[in-house]
């Protein structure tokens, strides 16, 4: 029974009337969002403080739209020249170098590194490990050297020797004697040298 006097209010045609009549309750925003002052400051430094920031707040927004209305120029600007964003991207980046450049950061740092380098350059130390690694590269270069040396004089005195040139003569034989056979064995293959008489022609008169 609830269900359906519920149906046949909801269907009412003066189902409106109930939301036309009621009215908007007014809620007092400031006082939900404001909190309790905080501990040591009294009611009068707190109003102060927060028309303070009504106050900031309101000049950081004017200076956004202000910087906004700027880049659109700039933008408009480059555009006019023909300055693409890569171009910005390298200025920015030349002017970030230099910027870093002129640093007192870096002035600094690059001073330091000269004096470490000098006084790495100048200790006895550094010094010592330049003359023993200079040593050590002609020692090598020289080893080097006599081991060219030692293997050409080596090979001189094998060419002299009685056994290379024993061996050189046997070899000078084995390809003359290869050599021979094969001109021998082309003569026996060859129709000359064959003996046998060239056919005669046998044709009729």
């Amino acid at each position: 029974m609830e269900s359906a006097s519920q149906d046949i209010n909801l269907n009412s045609p003066n189902k409106g009337l109930l939301s036309d009549t009621m009215t908007d309750v007014p809620v007092d925003n400031t006082a939900s969002a404001r909190t309790s002052a905080p501990e040591g400051l009294t009611d009068a430094e707190e109003e102060e403080l927060r028309s303070e920031l009504a106050k900031v707040e309101e000049e950081i927004g004017t200076l956004r739209q202000v910087l906004a209305a700027k880049e659109r120029h700039c933008g408009e600007l480059k555009r006019k020249l023909g300055l693409t964003p890569f171009d910005g991207l390298k200025q920015n980046l030349s002017k970030s170098w230099h910027d870093v450049q002129v640093s007192n950061a870096y002035t600094t740092t690059s001073e330091k590194l000269g004096e470490w380098n000098e006084k790495v350059t100048q200790s006895e130390l550094y010094k010592k490990t330049q003359e023993t690694l200079s040593q050590a590269g002609q020692k090598t270069s020289a080893a080097l050297s006599n081991v060219g040396s030692v293997i050409s004089r080596k090979l001189g005195d094998m060419r002299n020797s009685t056994t290379f040139k024993s061996f050189e003569d046997r070899v000078g034989t084995i390809k003359s004697k290869v050599v021979g056979s094969r001109e021998n064995s082309t003569d026996l293959h060859s129709p000359t040298g064959s003996g046998d008489k060239p056919p005669q022609d046998n044709a009729p008169f």
